[in-house]
């Protein structure tokens, strides 16, 4: 028995080293199993859940879109996601960029709580707990850029005064941080500011030859531009220190032009500045006598800077809905018109004398002191506005219809180019025709883009709004399904319904044109 249990071993010891490639023979290494290789398309990381785990090992910095092959916003997106890989791949940058399809990955959609595509983030030193939301551009340089200042340092660290001086010689705005100690903890807020400041350039540095040749003695962080003043110095307050919010605001304001025209390379700056006050001059370019009107405007804006942005508005360029928001024409340049951006009020000059650095000046000292009423858009009252089932309202007749006492008014306020008001057009005429033969209910429907009201500004299409017969000037805001039936419950129930009626759809922001639209669309999951 003993010699049988020996023979079964020996046979079992042959077999696992024999030389039908069943394993290694003595002194022989053992393979390494094959590296596992994570697929790419267009040079970008394909990732699932299996993988994920081993990229954010291999790569520490790495950029990852949440996408959904029905998704038009990502297919807008795709072709400039690629570019940015591109342009990575040439510089053989540390950063990558990873994409997941979303729906076929839920476990990971749940995981990093991705509602709506596309969706970015961020991923930092193999973290995948606190991955960071990306907010940056959507072409590809501003990709790529984005994701240099966080694989690299966001900062050019300067030496010498010719190595400071090629820096500021080689943009329109650069921006360079002078810190005694580099060490400070003021530094980690200018870099980490510099991370996102992506039109800007920045460097940074200690050595006191700079410090002198830029006439400093103490820490100041200064923005050097090849415009208007040449350079704005930003002293780091000795006892708070460098406060993030107060430098951006500084770098933002003092990084636009006194005078800055309005196009759409312009506009999400203009509308991104933080400055609330609006100062805009409508003139045509074309003719020399509107462009003579320039230099007095450029005069009067100094003394404005951080207050007032002024704004130059070619009434014959493609600037047609910045002239509609004002509600103003072509032929009535030049003139001027103030915003305030927070409130939206806008204000004209009282007279239309003529635009000196003198009246400019006197203009905006007026609005500011309150000593100019705001004017509201109105349209003209159409011959016909109460002939259909759904009543036309216009800035001129609102007040006297929607707070009649002896009737219940139901109002759309719509954009011409909502989405969501043009959905829910036929049922608005349904419910119009329903009811038009109730002497107390009236359906109506108001333009918000052309038309401004006292009583309450209209900051979302469609807007629904309930004016209850009866006194006390009471609305009521209409927050549920957009279909007949509850419409219809609604009225009857006198501006209320059950508590388990679902949510409305949302509504689009106001206002949403080219001039103004700054944030990336999202389509929700």
């Amino acid at each position: 028995m003993d010699g049988q249990l020996l023979l079964v071993l020996l046979l079992l010891l042959l077999g696992a080293s024999g030389p039908e490639g069943q394993g290694p023979g003595p002194g022989e290494p053992e393979e390494e199993p094959p590296k596992e290789e994570i697929p790419e398309e267009d040079g970008i990381l394909v990732l699932s859940r299996r993988n994920l785990g081993l990229a954010l090992r291999e790569h520490r910095t790495l950029l990852v879109q949440f996408y959904a092959p029905w998704c038009g916003h990502c297919k807008a997106l795709a072709p400039e996601y690629s570019k940015a890989a591109a342009l990575l791949a040439a510089e053989s940058a540390k950063a990558r960029l990873a994409k997941v399809d979303g729906p076929a990955e839920a476990e990971l959609t749940e995981e990093f709580a991705v509602t709506t595509y596309p969706t970015l983030k961020f991923f930092r030193d193999g973290n995948r707990t606190h991955p960071e939301e990306y907010t940056g551009p959507r072409e590809a340089e501003g990709i790529a850029e984005w994701l240099r200042r966080r694989a690299g340092p966001s900062a050019t660290r300067l030496e010498d005064e010719d190595g400071a001086q090629a820096l500021i010689d080689g943009r329109d705005v650069v921006v360079i941080g002078f810190f005694q100690d580099l060490q400070d903890e003021d530094v980690a807020t200018f870099l980490a500011l510099a991370q996102d400041a992506l039109d800007m350039t920045f460097g940074l540095t200690d050595q006191p030859k700079l410090f002198q040749k830029f006439g400093l003695t103490k820490d100041t962080v200064v923005l050097f531009k090849k415009f208007d003043e040449g350079r704005a110095d930003f002293p780091v307050d000795e006892e708070l220190g460098l406060d993030q919010g107060d430098l951006s605001h500084f770098l933002l304001t003092h990084s636009m032009r006194l005078v800055t025209e309005f196009n759409s390379q312009t506009s999400p700056k203009i509308f991104s500045a933080g400055i609330l006050n609006h100062l805009l001059l409508f003139v045509n370019q074309t003719l020399a006598s509107h462009r003579e009107l320039l230099a007095g405007f450029g005069e009067a804006a100094p003394p404005f800077r951080g207050q007032v942005l002024f704004v130059v508005v070619d009434v014959g360029a493609d600037n047609g809905h910045v002239l509609r928001y004002f509600g103003l024409k072509a032929e009535e340049a030049p003139t001027l018109r103030f915003i305030n951006m927070e409130t939206t009020k806008k204000y004209a000059p009282a007279h239309g004398g003529p635009l000196t650095a003198t009246s400019v000046t006197a203009f905006c000292h007026a609005v500011l002191g309150g000593e100019v009423k705001p004017y509201l858009l109105s349209q003209e009252l159409p011959p016909d506005w109460d002939q259909r089932p759904v009543k036309t309202l216009v800035g001129k007749n609102f007040e006297q219809v929607a707070f009649d006492e002896t009737k219940n008014v139901f109002i759309k306020f719509y954009a011409p180019w909502c989405t969501h008001c043009k959905e829910m057009a036929a049922a608005w005429e349904a419910l119009a025709d329903k009811y038009k033969d109730h002497e107390d209910i009236i359906i109506a429907e108001l333009d918000a883009t052309a038309n401004e009201l006292e009583a309450f500004p209209v900051h979302g299409f469609p807007t629904l709004k309930f004016f209850p017969a009866g006194p006390g000037r009471k609305v009521i805001e209409y927050k549920s399904t957009r279909d007949l039936e509850t419409f219809s419950k609604f009225l009857d129930s006198g501006g209320e319904l059950p508590a388990e009626e679902p949510a409305e759809e949302p509504a689009a922001p106001f206002p949403e044109t080219p001039a103004n639209s700054t944030t990336e669309p999202k389509e929700e999951l």
